[in-house]
């Protein structure tokens, strides 16, 4: 199953908690696209912030995941999470109705 997960700061950690963060946030977060469960990600541009394309087994797991992450943890983030799919209404289109 694919899931938005749209992470916002809520809280900016101080330049000192960031040093201590960072180190931890980081190689979380390629370990999970490593092992697949992120597929892609981004800044978000309008907030501080992420967006993850995720790919797990259910919005639990992808909620298990987002929440053991340090800057959730530390409690500086949150997220939001959306099961998204196909775009099924397309299917009409190569059916031809």
């Amino acid at each position: 199953m694919k899931v938005i997960a749209i992470g916002t700061i809520g809280k900016a950690p101080t330049p000192e908690q960031r040093q201590q963060i960072m180190p931890r946030e980081v190689p979380a977060t390629l370990k999970l696209y490593l092992d697949g469960k992120i597929e892609q990600f981004w800044f978000r541009q309008d907030k501080p912030g992420v967006v993850f394309l995720m790919n797990v087994e259910s919005i639990e797991q992808a909620k298990a995941t987002v929440e053991a992450l340090p800057l959730v943890t530390d409690g500086f983030a949150t997220y939001e999470l959306m099961q998204v799919g196909p775009l099924a209404p397309l299917g009409m289109l190569i059916q031809g109705k």
